[in-house]
């Protein structure tokens, strides 16, 4: 069988800034019969394991280092010996979770990370963390967004090591530059297409974060 998405969901906590609140996450599994990469290993280890079902793992792609996006990561990359990959600008949020354990590897704009003959080019798109990066698969028809856009607008933008313009200066220009059947597949919730959320762009501007 070839290249494929499979969609987990995990739950657990996500904690900034001195709160903490009940999370379901996204996790995304791509790659075929022999081989795949994670792209944001949340909360269970065991149930990404389960479902890898003996695949080799080639690498965890973390679309940002907030913690509920990357505190399993760790506990998966020993029990499989994959890579962990990060922009280098989530240093300081990844320190917050994982201060004794660092990425295996940067994540940089324009990068192509290839698994089961699929290329997936890295999108840099700070606003909701400052390393945040979207992964575009063309011939999947995908683009696998994080927290960066969801369905009905951008990623919050409330806390520490965020920012409004920036999101919306990304999305504008990395997203809704990809074809309008492209499918978001986003880091919480619903799956929306690109064509869906272009038209929306004035209203977030306006209505601001």
């Amino acid at each position: 069988m070839g290249a494929r998405i499979e969609h987990l969901v995990t739950s657990g906590t996500f904690s900034l800034d001195g709160g903490t609140w009940d999370v379901d996450n996204n996790v995304w599994i791509v790659g075929d019969d022999t081989e795949a990469i994670v792209i944001d290993a949340a909360h269970d280890a065991e149930a990404i394991l389960a479902a890898l079902d003996g695949r080799a793992l080639r690498a965890i792609v973390c679309t940002h280092a907030h913690n509920d996006h990357i505190d399993a990561a760790p506990a998966l990359a020993a029990a499989t010996g994959a890579r962990i990959l990060l922009h280098s600008a989530d240093q300081p949020l990844w320190k917050q979770t994982h201060p004794d354990h660092s990425p295996d590897g940067e994540l940089t704009d324009g990068q192509v990370l290839t698994i089961a003959g699929i290329d997936l080019t890295v999108l840099h798109t700070p606003g909701h963390a400052p390393g945040a990066v979207c992964l575009h698969a063309p011939d999947l028809g995908t683009v696998f967004t994080g927290d960066t856009l969801f369905q009905g607008g951008p990623g919050a933008t409330g806390r520490s090591f965020s920012d409004f313009p920036t999101i919306v200066d990304s999305i504008r220009e990395k997203l809704l530059t990809l074809p309008p059947e492209t499918v978001v597949r986003t880091g919480h919730g619903d799956t929306t297409t690109v064509g869906a959320e272009a038209p929306h762009l004035q209203e977030w501007i306006n209505r601001g974060h």
